[in-house]
């Protein structure tokens, strides 16, 4: 042990030579103690980082994936096959003349006849007259019968549609009731039947060899090659309602968007690979309740930039950079506060942080605020917004930017900080338009229907095959947003469109339909 000098003893410069060693070792050790509180604070961040991390991940479930297709796989690929088949032979057939149709060779179909023991509804097609041109009348001489399948929830039934003939004695002329157009001509399903396959696909996500199991059970042998056929075609009639119901919803000035990943069968491969749906939708503050899925083949920012075309307006997204570059010709961007919000709460479910526990609770205020105001108009939410919200954002936006330099760069914290910081102008937008919603969550929503139904139909066929998928659960969705009953919908629109107007086709739009009741005798 060193023994202590006397101070008293010592001359000056003596004093001075141990003040001068006093300082040096004191120097030494305040860098030595510097080194390893820096340690410590790096390992801290690295600590809540990992544990950050660790939680994510836990949080996460993994299904196990494989690129081999198994039995059910193909019975799925199967039918997604035969109804791109029925597309394209349906679009063939709108594309040519009627001299091309009629130069075509005609196949005439082998049918099973329809159980006798089915109730049948017979429905009579008559001339409206039954007074020939030349002024005699005519006589009943015969009749024609074709039989059509009908389904009502839970009942198949028969249409029998009787179209009597009737002769004139005198001239030798034959009067015949036109036979009602159908969506699929001389088939046997009724728009009926054709609704409940597309909405027990498309909304229930049931595949077609589980719902050719179904009629099997009820004793119809209707193959899934049929009830593909019969996708298919009916996907190239409804696709026109669906152009005219993204002009409709390009319309409007304020949008959400969003997308989700699909497996999509790789051409003249046995492999899958990742497929994307977009959403658009309306907010939920519009009148018009509309959502118009888009299936392209990757995730690409040009899939956004062709959709919206030249639309220029305000749109809610996250901060995928796909977005980014509409973002410069006139669209504006909408931060979404929920992922914000999305990286306290995983901040503080990983390790219970204080810090994410005040922003969640600032943020919480925010949304507090929104659900007071959801009934209320734009002008007036507008006001309540700058009066109550402003004033709480910009408290949080103040105490993001204290604590930001309080924490480590690389931290679990600093990273949540750092996206909201970043993104404050367009997370905050939305309190300047009182028409604008805070957060992205209404499109996710939106999109939910897909990630239920991939772990039924597991893959898009091809990329016809997830456009058709696309245009049914739009019409199918939107009818839901619209208060609809999604099969009577279709049902309805089904037997209506093969005589609808071009010009009139927005009235068969989910927002503007209304239900034609038809005369069955």
């Amino acid at each position: 042990m060193t023994q202590r000098p006397d101070i008293n003893q010592l001359s000056a410069d003596q004093l001075r030579a141990l003040a001068t060693e006093l300082m040096d070792s004191l120097d030494a050790k305040d860098q030595v103690l510097g080194r390893k509180e820096r340690a410590l604070v790096r390992s801290n961040a690295i600590i809540e980082k990992l544990t950050h991390e660790v939680a994510i991940l836990k949080r996460h479930k993994y299904a196990r994936r494989s690129e081999q297709l198994d039995a059910v796989q193909g019975k799925l690929l199967d039918e997604l096959i035969d109804s791109d088949l029925a597309a394209i032979e349906a679009e063939l057939d709108q594309a040519m003349t009627e001299e091309q149709r009629a130069a075509r060779p005609k196949q005439k179909p082998k049918r099973t006849p329809l159980p006798p023991e089915l109730p049948r509804i017979l429905i009579h097609h008559e001339p409206e007259n039954s007074q020939c041109q030349c002024g005699c009348q005519l006589k009943r001489i015969g009749e024609d019968v074709s039989e059509k399948l009908d389904y009502l929830p839970g009942e198949f039934t028969v249409e029998r549609h009787i179209r009597g003939k009737w002769a004139c004695d005198k001239c030798e002329t034959l009067v015949q009731a036109p036979v009602p157009p159908q969506v699929i001509d001389k088939g046997i399903p009724t728009a009926g039947l054709l609704a409940q396959v597309l909405v027990a696909k498309y909304a229930d996500h049931l595949p077609l060899y589980r719902q050719e199991r179904i009629f099997g059970r009820a004793g119809l042998e209707i193959p899934r090659s049929t009830l593909a056929e019969w996708v298919g075609a009916c996907g190239v009639q409804l696709q026109p309602l669906v152009d005219a119901l993204r002009n409709a919803l390009l319309e409007h000035s304020v949008l959400h968007a969003d997308e989700t990943p699909v497996s999509m069968l790789a051409p003249g491969k046995k492999k899958t690979h990742k497929a994307y749906v977009w959403a658009y939708c309306t907010t939920p503050f519009s009148d018009l309740k509309a959502t118009v899925y888009d299936f392209a083949p990757s995730r690409a920012g040009e899939h956004a930039r062709t959709f919206l075309g030249k639309w220029q307006g305000k749109l809610v997204c996250d901060d995928y950079a796909g977005y980014k570059a509409g973002f410069g010709n006139g669209i504006t961007e909408i931060g979404c506060m929920a992922h914000a919000r999305r990286k306290f709460y995983d901040l503080h479910e990983a390790n219970k942080s204080e810090l994410a526990a005040k922003a969640l609770e600032y943020i919480g205020g925010l949304y507090e605020i929104e659900r007071d105001t959801k009934d209320l108009p734009p002008d007036k939410r507008k006001e309540i917004r700058e009066a109550k919200a402003k004033p709480l954002a910009d408290a949080l936006h103040q105490w993001m930017l204290a604590h930001r330099q309080k924490v480590p760069d690389g931290s679990g914290t600093a990273k949540a900080l750092d996206y909201s910081l970043k993104r404050w102008e367009a997370l905050t937008r939305y309190l300047d338009d009182g028409a604008v919603p805070i957060d992205n969550n209404w499109v996710e929503n939106q999109i939910r229907p897909w990630a239920l139904g991939r772990s039924n139909w597991l893959f898009a066929g091809s990329l016809r095959s997830g456009q058709r998928a696309a245009a049914v659960m739009t019409l199918i969705q939107s009818a839901k947003l619209s208060g609809h009953d999604p099969y009577a919908y279709l049902k309805d629109v089904l037997t209506r469109l093969p005589t609808q107007k071009n010009n009139a086709i927005d009235e068969l739009l989910p927002h503007n339909w209304k239900p034609a009741i038809p005369d069955k005798v």
